[in-house]
């Protein structure tokens, strides 16, 4: 049974592993409940294509807001096509969204923090807990440097939340390397990188970064107190 404790150990085994010598472990481990949630953004390119290419059996899904970018679906067309593997898509639940459009209108999120992570929760935490529902280790591409509340993170977690092993691959490696390996891997990615957009989420609620400017400066750069996080990573 999955466990608090299996992290210091899992940690320990994969301490100078590479990422892909990482995922097929942790994949043979958690065999058939594990999943790796692609944002389609830089990072989680990366992993998509070890995994594809490498056929390793981890389940990829994406969370479908409603609200990205022509960009990203084009990018997730691009990862389909080049692959030929599947991806799953798990959109929020209608009834929640036609609720929250009806009450509050279509961009109540720039209205308080309050109303933002609400449209947040709908939107993709709701949906990210369908997709855990029934796993055991949710992989990520998170990395330690995309803001001061990762930078504590380790290549294995324990997520109090969902009560499962988390695995961040990725967490080691900076902006640079994972470009780099898109490069020379000719791995499919998000044109809006090349503008600017590091970090991409919704379109309305996503900019491009300035020079100089945090990481995380484009998403929800209204908001001066909200952590910059949307409750996927969070739990409260």
């Amino acid at each position: 049974m999955v466990s608090k404790t299996m992290v210091d150990i899992l940690n320990t085994e994969y301490g100078n592993d590479s990422i892909e010598d990482i995922l097929r472990k942790i994949a043979v481990r958690f065999q058939g409940k594990i999943v790796f949630t692609s944002s389609l953004g830089y990072e989680d390119q990366v992993i998509t294509d070890i995994i594809f290419r490498n056929d390793i059996p981890i389940r990829v899904i994406t969370l479908d807001t409603g609200r990205m970018f022509e960009e990203t679906y084009k990018v997730f067309n691009s990862t389909l096509e080049r692959y030929a593997k599947e991806i799953v898509p798990y959109f929020p639940d209608y009834k929640d969204v036609e609720k929250l459009l009806k009450e509050k209108g279509p961009v109540s999120f720039y209205e308080s923090i309050e109303n933002r992570k609400e449209c947040c929760y709908i939107r993709k935490v709701k949906p990210l807990q369908r997709a855990l529902k029934g796993m055991e280790c949710w992989v990520t591409g998170l990395r330690a440097s995309q803001s001061s509340g990762r930078s504590v993170l380790k290549t294995v977690e324990w997520d109090s939340g969902y009560q499962l092993v988390k695995c961040n691959p990725l967490i080691n490696w900076s902006l640079e390397e994972v470009k780099e390996y898109i490069k020379e891997n000719n791995v499919p990615y998000n044109p809006l990188h090349d503008k600017g957009f590091v970090s991409i989420g919704c379109e309305p609620c996503t900019r491009a970064i300035r020079a100089g400017e945090d990481f995380r400066a484009g998403r929800w750069w209204w908001e001066n107190k909200s952590g910059k996080e949307c409750g996927l990573h969070t739990h409260k």
